[in-house]
């Protein structure tokens, strides 16, 4: 644009068709700002901007959201007799809809002599923005042409509202449906978490695109439904009518890295790289997330130096995978190269950071790194960076100091802080802090058995038999269990799930006599299992 601007500058006389070709260059590289100052300079040279001038500013006003110069531009429009030309008129709607100004967008479309289809949609999708269905509703119905683009319009302003009953009404009286339609439904359904729906309209579909079986996929992942986002991905390959993009394959990497499934994810990588996607940024995140996930990190290290792009995501996945699998020192030294490229952190790094010191041990350099956060960068702590802090120094012995932290805090302490401290003190033996921690526990979650039995671990390790007896009794008197951990392995391409004393498999036999072979190996090798962890027999 550059270059453009300055051969412009070099005309003596530039006409119409060429102002228009430099705005229109503006708009197109999202620098508006340019094209508001660009059209300023047209006015001051008292060169009247035509048909094809307006839509562009107004265009980039409403990106802005600056209102103030979308009227002076409105002015402007009305002076130079471009009141009643209909491309005019859909730009100044969507400029005022978008700025919430909805009495003068409909002012505008009042004043139009011309309404055409593309008039009446920019209108009643102003309301939809608005919130105001009945409007949007009412207007629908005075239509005088209704195409597909209107109707997609309505049911989309309904899914967005939750209300699928009336969008999928609107949606069976569609005289026509093209593919786009039926994938508006379809995510409707699946982003409203009905996902029987959204499965049942899936298998009516009379054609699919990659955005439906995303629909479908991502509708499965959003409802943590991890293992149907699997099942569904390996229908979609072999049914083989349509090829997945890189959005399915950020999807599939992401239900990999929940459940573990590390043969898939590398398949995926192999496919991905096949399909041209090993340059793809989204794709390379989500293999970074994977392998670390996966405890893989070397792998995702890999995927990591050879990607050309790196954004904000990427650096954040590495330094938090790395941070997790207790690597500190690696995320700490790519953390000085990131603030070397000149990206800035943001609340999510920050995080991987002081997990990285609360592994090594490094409580100066946490609270250094705690305190850069708020004066270098701005970032205001959330309950998470709290959380890592109170956690590194309770790993590293400083419990008192952990609790007059958590007192000073501006925010009120989550279970995920007191619990960290519990934790802490079980491992220094601090029973008076772990009972005050347990005391908070107990006023956030009354009902959740676990915490008793986190003292009763401390207990325990103490021989103080009969307090972990009483609390034994509190918590049977809380009247709820507690959960059994589900784990999941991934065997023959698929993924099965399984918990303690589990007999829902079909060969629960042939585990369990696996399972008992197992533990007489590790008796005849002098490993003695520890049963006096309350947290696993119980």
């Amino acid at each position: 644009m550059t270059y453009a601007h300055q051969v412009f500058d070099q005309i003596p006389d530039p006409n119409f068709a060429l102002w228009n070709a430099l705005l229109r260059g503006y708009a197109k590289n999202e620098s508006h700002m340019e094209v508001v100052a660009l059209f300023g300079r047209m006015k001051s040279m008292d060169i009247m901007p035509n048909c094809f001038t307006f839509p562009v500013v107004i265009k980039s006003c409403g990106k802005l959201s600056r209102l103030v110069e979308g009227e002076e531009v409105h002015c402007v429009v009305i002076k130079g007799g471009f009141r009643s030309n209909p491309f005019v008129g859909t730009t100044l709607i969507e400029m005022y809809a978008a700025g919430g100004v909805i009495g003068a967008a409909y002012k505008v479309f009042g004043e139009m002599f011309e309404r055409n289809v593309v008039a009446w949609t920019s209108m009643i999708n102003g309301y939809i923005l608005c919130g105001d269905m009945v409007s949007a509703q009412r207007l629908f119905d005075l239509a005088p042409e209704r195409d597909i683009v209107l109707w997609n319009t309505m049911v989309s302003g309904y899914i967005e509202l939750g209300n699928m009953v009336t969008a999928r009404k609107l949606f069976d009286k569609m005289p026509r449906r093209d593919v786009i339609c039926w994938n508006t439904v379809l995510n409707g359904y699946a982003s409203n978490q009905d996902i029987e729906a959204c499965e049942d309209l899936f298998e009516k579909m009379p054609v699919r695109n990659v955005f439906s079986w995303n629909g479908l996929i991502g509708g499965y992942a959003r409802n943590g439904r991890f293992i149907e986002v699997l099942g569904s991905f390996n229908r979609m390959l072999t049914e083989g009518d349509v090829l997945p993009n890189d959005a399915t394959l950020t999807i599939v990497l992401s239900a990999c890295a929940r459940l573990g499934a590390l043969d898939l994810g590398k398949w995926v990588h192999v496919y991905a790289e096949n399909m041209g996607y090993n340059r793809n940024v989204y794709v390379g995140n989500a293999l970074i997330d994977m392998y670390a996930k996966c405890g893989v990190v070397d792998n995702a290290v890999d995927v990591f130096k050879n990607m050309d792009k790196k954004d904000l995501i990427t650096w954040n996945t590495i330094i938090c995978g790395l941070a997790t699998h207790g690597r500190g020192g690696d995320a700490l030294s790519l953390f000085s190269q990131m603030k070397n490229s000149r990206l800035k952190p943001d609340g999510i790094t920050f995080i991987g950071i002081l997990c990285s010191c609360t592994h090594l041990g490094l409580v100066e350099d946490g609270l250094s790194y705690f305190q850069s956060m708020v004066s270098d960068y701005s970032i205001m702590p959330q309950i998470e960076h709290y959380g890592c802090m109170v956690d590194l120094l309770g790993r590293a012995g400083l419990l008192e100091q952990a609790v007059d932290f958590v007192r000073q805090m501006p925010i009120e302490a989550d279970v995920v802080i007191w619990a960290a401290l519990l934790g802490a003190c079980r491992t220094y033996k601090n029973i008076e802090l772990a009972e005050l921690a347990l005391e908070r526990l107990i006023e956030l979650e009354p009902k959740n058995p676990a915490n008793y039995v986190m003292l009763s671990n401390v207990y325990g390790d103490l021989g103080r038999w009969k307090d972990v007896a009483r609390l034994k009794v509190a918590m049977r008197d809380t009247g709820y269990k507690k959960f059994p951990g589900i784990s999941s392995i991934e065997v023959n391409d698929s993924v099965v799930e399984f918990c303690s004393l589990d007999e829902r498999h079909p060969e629960t036999e042939e585990i369990y006599e696996a399972l008992r072979g197992l533990t007489k190996l590790l008796r005849s090798s002098g490993n003695v299992p520890d049963f006096l962890e309350l947290g696993h027999g119980d």
